[in-house]
């Protein structure tokens, strides 16, 4: 177990930190990168440790590794397999750096994420073959982590190979799936939120979220969450990304500078959303893309406010 409940025990909701990649890029690196946020590990491993001091002067509870580009599968296509050890212990180090220069407690979450592209179910590997990925990251990760946070996952199976791999560790794990941008409270694949979860059968998961969908996508699926008996008492929540849109055709291959924030998902309309997922239940909110220190601290000032209030 991580030190979740305790957490829990003070706050009204633990606050997950916003987005690394596209923070990232508002700093100089560069959007034109198949590497994205591990562009930074190359070249200013500096700017990595920034964000993540940025996100706890902001107020997060948890900080998510840089390693969201750093699985094994990904650097090996672009020829940097050498890399995937120092890249991976590079991010940790880091992030455990932030978080224990903090003045209260705060987590470190090793990020496994999808291995073959984000948002595209059709491109997930066999089962066996992503747990062994997952297994190699996990392995440089654990001596920095906290607890292993399986997200982006855009099919079932993609969050059981990942949580499979993250519990063999003995660190609590969390498993946040990504939606359908629209109300059908839906995988990417189409597969039911209930489906998803048990699929993950009888495997030790601490939380479950989702992450990386429009927030509005997220409102509408949390009620389905939240009621499932198959959640079995697990904690559950959301992170949401302020993008435009995914171009269908769209992969990480291309870089991000195609695709465009939004204009109407100011730390204000980003909290109006957060707190309907609270009021449903969640209990574990924060970030994705294009959600930056300033909507975090906007959550932390919320948050305060219900302290205040109770």
């Amino acid at each position: 177990m991580s030190d979740l409940n305790t957490i829990l025990t003070q706050q009204p909701f633990l606050l997950i930190d916003g987005g690394m990649g596209q923070e990232l890029i508002r700093r100089g690196v560069s959007d034109k990168s198949a590497l994205w946020s591990a562009q930074a590990l190359i070249d200013d491993p500096s700017l990595v440790l920034d964000v993540h001091r940025d996100y706890v002067t902001a107020g997060a509870d948890l900080l998510i590794t840089n390693t969201y580009s750093t699985n094994g599968n990904r650097l090996r296509e672009m020829e940097l397999g050498d890399q995937v050890e120092p890249m991976n212990r590079m991010a940790g180090v880091l992030a455990q750096q932030a978080a224990s220069e903090a003045d209260r407690p705060v987590l470190v979450a090793g990020s496994l994420p999808p291995l073959n592209g984000s948002y595209r179910p059709e491109e997930t590997l066999p089962y066996e073959e992503m747990v062994e990925l997952y297994r190699e990251m996990v392995g440089h990760l654990t001596p920095y982590v906290d607890l292993y946070l399986c997200e982006t996952m855009s099919t079932a199976d993609e969050g059981r190979a990942a949580a499979e791999a993250a519990t063999e560790s003995g660190k609590a794990t969390w498993v946040s799936w990504t939606l359908r941008d629209d109300d059908s409270a839906r995988l990417r694949s189409g597969e039911r939120i209930i489906d998803a979860v048990q699929t993950l059968g009888d495997l030790p998961v601490e939380a479950m979220l989702f992450n990386c969908s429009f927030p509005e996508a997220m409102t509408a699926a949390m009620p389905a969450l939240a009621s499932l008996d198959e959640r079995r008492g697990r904690h559950f929540g959301a992170y949401a990304n302020g993008f435009t849109e995914i171009p269908e055709d769209w992969t990480l291959w291309d870089g991000v500078a195609n695709l465009e924030a939004r204009r109407d998902l100011d730390p204000a309309a980003y909290c109006q959303q957060a707190q309907r997922w609270y009021e449903a239940g969640a209990r574990l909110i924060g970030g994705c893309c294009e959600v930056g220190p300033d909507h975090i601290a906007a959550l932390a000032a919320w948050r305060e406010s219900l302290k205040v209030a109770a």
